[in-house]
């Protein structure tokens, strides 16, 4: 089992793979920095918050779970 702190390093490593990029591509798509910037940071933030409404949505969900869980 992992430490709560590698768990956490990995999350923070990953969001920035992800970051980078999408920066990257948006700069190729837009040709500025500062949109592709902030066109990352609205991905991010509504990634993060539909993972948060999809998660919700599984758990009231009973298909696939075994008995008692």
């Amino acid at each position: 089992m992992e430490t709560t702190l590698r768990l956490v390093t990995k999350a923070l490593t990953w969001q920035l793979i992800g970051l980078v990029s999408t920066t990257g591509l948006g700069y190729l798509v837009t040709g500025s920095w500062s949109h592709a910037g902030t066109l990352s940071l609205l991905a991010a933030g509504s990634a993060l918050v539909l993972y948060v409404v999809h998660e919700r949505l599984w758990q009231a969900i009973p298909w696939g779970r075994g008995p008692g869980r």
